[in-house]
């Protein structure tokens, strides 16, 4: 029987209820440098931008027209936060100036914000259960997001006219977020090196209802020097295009 067919979401909250109709399907598979493999379902993804947004609303007040600084390299936990700031209506910024809040892994170097920004410090690794070392007091510890429920408690209603991307000063509204040509593709290999790139490739591969595969860029690059790893690597992956 054919598979009825449904009308692409509109925004991330319609995304995140596509990426959960198949709740165990993987949705995104992380390969970092150090070997470390991170596999999110789309339950599990949903589950972590959930609880994040929750502390975005919570801690930061995040809402439509409030700056969000994605100050994080190319890897799944960027993937989740810019999510969160999507979902309770806030606008990523990948320049950081003028932002109201700073997620970040470095935040004794948040870079530059607003007097008061809000400083929201991340692990990488994925079992991490607290920042560690090096967080400053006024910081919120971003690994508070696993004491947050598994669902959105409240958040602001998106409008669709507010900023959602802004890269190299230009802006893409909420409205045209998911509105990039989705691949054709149903699961994707992409090097983590150029986020902008990551981002806009995730959502309009999600979009089209597929998952994307994450290479850190030395794994990636040793990866080519050796075809035979990279066989036994990508090869269980079922990876329909490889970008990688």
């Amino acid at each position: 029987m054919p598979t009825p067919h449904r009308p692409a979401p509109t925004d991330v909250t319609g995304l995140l209820e596509l990426l959960q109709r198949d709740p165990g399907r993987p949705r995104v598979t992380w390969y970092g440098e150090d070997g470390e493999r991170v596999e999110l379902s789309g339950a599990v993804l949903a589950n972590w931008v959930a609880k994040s947004t929750n502390l975005l609303v919570d801690e930061a007040d995040a809402a439509p027209g409030v700056r969000v600084a994605l100050d994080l390299p190319p890897h799944w936990r960027a993937l989740v936060w810019a999510l969160a700031a999507w979902r309770c209506g806030a606008g990523v910024v990948l320049d950081g100036c003028g932002a109201e809040v700073v997620v970040t892994h470095r935040p004794q170097e948040a870079g530059p914000a607003s007097p008061g920004a809000v400083v929201v410090a991340v692990a990488l690794p994925a079992l991490a259960r607290q920042f560690g070392p090096g967080l400053p007091p006024d910081a919120v510890d971003g690994a508070a997001v696993l004491s947050h429920p598994d669902v959105v408690v409240w958040a602001p209603p998106v409008d669709p006219t507010a900023p959602a991307l802004t890269v190299d000063g230009t802006t893409v509204p909420h409205a045209r977020l998911l509105a990039a040509d989705a691949p054709a593709a149903q699961r994707v290999a992409l090097t983590a090196d150029d986020l902008p790139a990551l981002l806009r490739t995730a959502l309009a591969t999600w979009a089209a209802d597929g998952s994307v595969v994450l290479l850190a860029a030395p794994l990636a690059a040793a990866l080519r020097a050796d075809p035979a790893r990279r066989a036994r690597v990508l090869g269980p992956e079922n990876v329909t295009d490889d970008r990688a």
